[in-house]
């Protein structure tokens, strides 16, 4: 047996079994695991495997960190394994207890309400990359001193590697509806089909008190509004409705009352919102230069741990629709990057072996962008590394604001790996950020020191 299915069996006995799971997924580094019988839950003994990297609850969901790239074989290899196997748990790792401490301590009122907006976007997760990626190809494949004379004489490889990278955005609305729909408890039928009446290029030829409509005014905002609406009225309908009707009647009403609803108050409510996110977010990036990037970036962290971080991720999107590109992420990217200088001035200092050895295996992760092993596994645990690569993160996060770098997707990787989807012109500038912030990061922490735990 391999080490994925190994880990699969495990966790599927650490929960109970396939009698007691009510939902299964995954997202880039977590095992997402909702259950009907929490005493079957055996949480001492799952957090002690030894593929199980960290634990988190959020609301009814348990989350186990397993790692980029491990989360979905995981989460494959327990969907074959569901008729359930014998496994034997063994392993331990204190970084899922520091993990589920840390939630638990900083969590913010209103994360939990913002965690179902996060659980909207993640499943977007790997298309953004995609696209990004691509379009970092693009901009690399039109340099002559790269690919020389590529683009002139293959004009239409060009062409289409740019469908592929721009098609995420084609069916932005639709893919948020779906799945705005399936985390509010809708149709999620009926939650693209909302998106699209929002999206229908038809909508231009129509006037309504005198202005012409105008298709996908508002972007994923105007979904998100509509979409809520839209699984309250076929909820109460549910109720409402005979049986022997409701199959029939709920979807023609539902549609009905929330398109219209939707075309009349909610698009041009959204379009408000939408804009004054868009132009606020961009406004206070050019003018605020060196200390509103400085502001984000140090803070960036502490919103992690509350969990408040994911109301920025309608905003990422949002400036991405609006302008073609995202000054937000690289700046907020800059903070993550100060954990790696903090942990190496920490791996220079400390005398623990064990500790070393944990930084030795998340420092390559953390500099591809996966943060959360350096984060939970080395800085906050110690206390002051965490608030110098806070202070290093803020460092890097003015400057990337001062040189107005941007990236061409919204959100999903940062690290190393974003220097290939920052626009034309500004990767050099992004790369210096990083190495200053991680030699920020590490001069905060050589100077304010730590107490080097025992092994």
């Amino acid at each position: 047996m391999d080490k994925t299915t190994a880990l699969a069996t495990q966790i599927l006995t650490g929960i109970g079994g396939e009698g007691n799971i009510l939902r299964l997924e995954n997202c880039m580094t977590r095992v997402r695991v909702e259950v009907r019988d929490e005493q079957r839950l055996d949480l001492p003994a799952l957090k002690q495997l030894t593929g199980i990297k960290g634990y988190i609850k959020q609301g009814d969901q348990h989350q186990f960190i397993v790692g980029p790239g491990a989360a979905a074989k995981v989460v494959d290899a327990m969907r074959s394994l569901l008729n359930g196997a014998p496994a034997v748990l063994a392993g331990g790792d204190d970084i899922a207890r520091t993990k589920a401490q840390a939630k638990q301590k900083y969590a913010a009122p209103m994360s939990g309400a913002l965690k179902k907006l996060a659980d909207i976007f993640i499943p977007l997760i790997p298309a953004f990359i995609a696209s990004g990626l691509i379009t970092g190809i693009i901009n690399l494949l039109k340099r002559p001193d790269i690919a020389g004379e590529l683009a002139v004489n293959y004009p239409n490889v060009l062409g289409l590697l740019a469908i592929f990278g721009s098609a995420v955005f084609a069916i932005m609305n639709i893919l948020v509806g779906v799945n705005a729909a399936r985390v509010f408890g809708g149709s999620q039928a009926m939650g693209g089909v909302m998106a699209g009446i929002l999206s229908s290029p038809a909508l231009a030829q129509i006037t309504l008190f005198g202005e012409a409509l105008q298709p996908g005014r508002g972007g994923v905002i105007a979904v998100l509004l509509v979409v809520a609406l839209m699984c309250w009225v076929e909820k109460r309908l549910r109720n409402l409705l005979p049986e022997s009707i409701e199959l029939i009647l709920n979807p023609l009403l539902t549609t009905l009352v929330t398109a219209s609803l939707a075309i009349v108050i909610l698009q041009p409510l959204g379009g408000y919102i939408s804009d004054a996110i868009a132009h606020g977010a961009n406004l206070a990036i050019d003018k605020g230069g060196l200390l509103v990037g400085a502001v984000l970036s140090g803070l960036f962290l502490p919103l992690v741990l509350s969990g408040l971080h994911q109301g920025l991720v309608p905003i990422h999107v949002e400036l991405v629709q609006a302008h073609g590109s995202n000054p937000l992420l690289p700046i907020l990217a800059m903070a993550g990057v100060g954990q790696v200088g903090a942990a190496l001035a920490v791996l220079m200092k400390t005398r623990n072996a064990r500790l070393k050895k944990v930084i030795k295996g998340a420092l390559p992760v953390g500099i591809l962008g996966i943060g959360e092993p350096l984060i939970f596994g080395v800085t906050l645990p110690l206390g002051k590394p965490f608030i110098a690569a806070c202070l290093g993160g803020a460092v890097g996060g003015a400057l990337i604001s001062y040189w107005k770098v941007a990236t061409v997707i919204t959100f999903g990787i940062s690290g190393l790996p974003l220097a290939l989807t920052i626009v034309s012109g500004k990767v050099m500038l992004y790369l210096a950020g990083m190495v200053i912030t991680i030699v920020a990061g590490f001069m905060f922490t050589w100077i304010m020191g730590f107490n080097d735990p025992e092994e």
